[in-house]
């Protein structure tokens, strides 16, 4: 089977707690906090090994908080390959409001990165590539890096016969979303992100794969996926079209429900299944991940549970 690579360079420790009511102004008596490694890329590598799978973790790590997070990996059973980072891993704290049942999420920022530092990362993102593999690079840049950050590490591992899942956003989103000669093999975009990108509102399933298909013609990827939020996601390869709506499942947390799709669809790739059911992969594992506390993400009979409920079908 095809091996898996993570990528985070922008990690974090993730701090999530409750509070009977948030309010300004009062200091507010929370639970106690669950903590977590997190970042796009761990949550991703976290998510494919409690589904069953493999996938190792290149991280880049620095400080205390950097030494803390290594620990939880290795509790985690996650196989890291460790990276120097410019500064202190930044943190981040979610806190559930039980009066409303909503969350506040509050993300830190992360050191400062040069190009010294990029090139040193990426030359050891690459080194460590899976040949006919698959590398997932998921999450922020750090400060200081371009936005052409992610697009340039794709060219450097698409030319090592490594298939590239991109799950980002911001600058470095609309800069893949502009197309380019070298382009991932899977894209990975949030509805309101695609809104943004399209100036558009994309309010039906069509107009959300019209969207996916044109991305795909300007060569921002191979396939790119577009979740819809709670109705469901879709996936585009240029030529067809599929739809999964989402499992309605009682919401405890969303936090990782992306980087839980992006775990169950590329752990089915790297099992042989197709793209329809890859998509139903992706789309029960996101609906899992909502079913947990905090930053749990999914488990493996919550994502069994809602594969059983899951169909793809053609749009």
């Amino acid at each position: 089977m095809p091996e898996i690579l993570t990528v985070t360079l922008n990690p974090a420790l993730d701090i999530a707690t409750s509070a009977p009511q948030v309010t300004a102004g009062h200091k507010l008596r929370c639970s106690d906090p669950q903590i977590d490694p997190g970042g796009g890329g761990i949550n991703v590598a976290r998510a494919i090994i409690q589904l069953g799978g493999r996938a190792s973790a290149f991280v880049a790590l620095g400080g205390d908080t950097g030494a803390h997070l290594r620990r939880l990996l290795d509790a985690a059973g996650i196989p890291v390959i460790a990276h120097a980072a410019p500064g202190d891993t930044r943190q981040s704290l979610a806190v559930t409001d039980l009066s409303i049942n909503n969350q506040f999420r509050f993300m830190l920022p992360g050191p400062n990165w040069s190009d010294t530092d990029v090139a040193s990362a990426s030359a050891a993102i690459c080194a460590n590539a899976p040949e006919g593999g698959y590398v997932v690079l998921s999450g922020s840049g750090p400060s200081g890096t371009t936005a052409s950050l992610y697009s340039q590490l794709c060219a450097d591992l698409v030319g090592r016969g490594v298939q590239v899942v991109v799950d980002t956003s911001g600058a470095a989103l609309s800069h893949l979303a502009e197309g380019h000669a070298i382009r991932p093999y899977v894209l990975r975009i949030d509805q309101a992100e695609a809104q943004e990108i399209s100036a558009l509102p994309l309010t039906t399933r069509t107009d959300t794969a019209d969207f996916a298909t044109g991305l795909v013609a300007k060569g921002a990827a191979d396939i790119v996926i577009i979740a819809r939020g709670s109705d469901g996601n879709i996936l585009s390869d240029g030529t067809n079209r599929w739809f999964c709506p989402a499992v309605n499942v009682t919401v405890k947390s969303k936090v990782g429900a992306g980087d839980s799709f992006v775990g169950g669809f590329t752990w089915a790739l790297a099992q042989g299944h197709d793209l329809p059911t890859a998509l139903a992969h992706g789309s029960a594992a996101a609906s899992a991940a909502c079913m947990t506390d905090g930053t749990e993400l999914c488990r493996k009979d919550d994502f069994a549970e809602c594969l059983a409920r899951t169909a793809t079908s053609p749009l």
